[in-house]
């Protein structure tokens, strides 16, 4: 008999926010405006133009938080796009803002 996969650990709850940001593709050609919907240590909700095509991996420049998560797509239905965060890094130095 199989034995019954244990129960996933509670998901961290994402305080709503309604930050600015920036998805980078590539510091010197592509960037994406959008809005954070929510946000937590682990990831975050945005809200991004429906047509943005959006990579597998990115970074999500917030200026208000003067850091560039490294993100994962892991959902999108529509404009709404969740990602995880898996790292960060600086300000990008070629990005404007704060």
């Amino acid at each position: 008999m199989a034995e019954p996969e244990a129960p996933l650990p509670p998901r961290e709850h994402r305080a709503r926010v309604l930050k600015g940001a920036t998805i980078i593709l590539d510091v010197k050609l592509s960037e994406i405006n959008c809005v954070v919907r929510n946000q937590n240590t682990g990831g975050a909700e945005l809200n991004v133009p429906i047509e943005a095509i959006l990579p597998e991996k990115f970074l999500v420049y917030i200026p208000v938080d003067r850091v560039a998560y490294k993100a994962v797509l892991r959902w999108r239905r529509n404009q709404r796009v969740g990602v995880q965060f898996v790292g960060t890094e600086p300000k990008p130095r070629m990005h404007y803002g704060f």
